[in-house]
């Protein structure tokens, strides 16, 4: 295994290199992956966002029939601005058995161990397939899964599991929070500050929007679901960030702010903004156009992202159960793909190398060991698809 170890640190290394901050071309890390999948035999299906500058990967190692497994992660990284690292963020550190660099556990870590394991894969005579997938924009509100399972459901053979290897110490995760990603902007009417009622404040509008998200966020947590298995167990709402006006001395025309919902479930979540939205039409609007009447409100939900149901997960939790002998289960609050892969009826888990808690943060690393771990992970996988 140490050969593979190596290789799939290598493979990392090259993997930071390449600066995937989301919503930028991914292009040249997709070409990579391909690359080095060719130099094993193997073909890739590329399927392009409606720009053609972001791109996912599809490639399947054994026969082309239906069944076996899907191993998914996403090539983009969050940004590294305003964070102090020790190193180069893109430049893979070794130091006391932890690689660090942007994207080395969230998930570039992942992707090298499925570039390294392929040989190891190719040496057994599998009679299921092992998809390999890469998606764009995960981080941003899981834009590329979608098209990635539209490509697979309509070109492919379907797997019948698939385990989107997100950080989670390579633990079994059946359950996460759905999410949706919005951003609001407001049109007031500027005004010199001497005299406010002239002018219409965006930002004071913003302000008491904003103030409505809080205290919806505070009752929800004043009343958990006993029985919910996430951490915390109940809808969670954050203001991420906010923009507006133009001076101090000047009634703000323009604000905008970007927010979010994390439900329990899809439903409640489009419960809650159908609240919001009712309250910014039917209350906040309404008293700015007194003054403005061109005074406007936008409200767009730029991302839906899907959460994971523990009911779909049965065949996949089996399936690594018998391969690893974990029993234990686990649900998680934050986001992943994998309720992309359970819409499209694929039994789906999320686990994979390192830990969630170094994810996003200054001098990101992940242990070697998980990189050791997840291939031993992969060789049983291969050892079970082949009997």
């Amino acid at each position: 295994m140490d050969e593979y170890v190596t290789s799939a640190i290598s493979h990392l290394g090259k993997l930071v290199a390449f600066e995937t901050i989301s919503a930028l071309p991914n292009l040249d890390i997709v070409n990579y992956i391909q690359e080095q999948l060719q130099r094993h035999g193997i073909e890739s299906s590329i399927s392009y966002d409606e720009t053609g500058k972001r791109a996912n990967l599809h490639a399947i190692i054994g026969p082309r029939l239906d069944g076996g497994v899907l191993l998914n992660g996403h090539t983009d990284v969050v940004p590294v601005e305003g964070q102090d690292w020790f190193s180069d963020p893109f430049l893979l550190t070794n130091r006391d058995g932890r690689l660090y660099g942007r994207g080395s556990v969230d998930m570039k870590g992942y992707l090298a161990c499925m570039i390294a394991a392929v040989p190891l894969w190719q040496g057994k005579a599998l009679k299921k397939p092992i998809h390999v997938s890469m998606c764009y924009d995960e981080e941003t509100g899981g834009f590329g899964a979608p098209v990635l399972v539209k490509d697979i459901c309509e070109n492919a053979p379907l797997p019948s599991v698939a385990i989107v290897g997100e950080p989670t110490e390579m633990q079994i995760v059946i359950a996460h929070k759905a999410g949706f990603e919005m951003r609001t902007e407001i049109t007031g009417l500027e005004a010199h500050s001497s005299n406010p009622r002239l002018g219409v404040s965006a930002i004071s509008c913003a302000v008491r929007f904003i103030s409505f998200l809080l205290n919806m966020a505070d009752d929800l947590a004043a009343k958990p679901h006993k029985d919910s298995p996430f951490v915390p167990n109940y809808t969670t709402l954050n203001i991420g960030t906010i923009e507006g006006g133009v001076a101090r001395n000047t009634i703000a025309g323009n604000c905008a702010f970007d927010w979010e919902i994390r439900p329990l479930t899809s439903a409640h979540g489009k419960q809650l903004i159908a609240e919001i939205t009712d309250y910014a039409m039917n209350t906040l609007l309404p008293e700015m156009r007194k003054t403005y009447p061109e005074a406007n409100i936008l409200i767009d939900t730029e991302a839906d992202v899907p959460g994971l149901d523990h009911r779909q997960a049965e065949r996949a939790t089996k399936l690594i159960s018998n391969i690893t002998g974990l029993n234990s289960t686990h649900a998680v609050p934050f986001g992943t793909d994998a309720g992309h892969f359970a819409a499209a009826e694929i039994s789906t888990i999320v686990m994979g190398p390192g830990s969630i808690e170094q994810a996003h943060k200054p001098d990101e690393f992940i242990e070697i060991s998980q990189i050791t771990e997840c291939l031993n992970f992969f060789d049983k996988l291969g050892n079970e698809l082949a009997r």
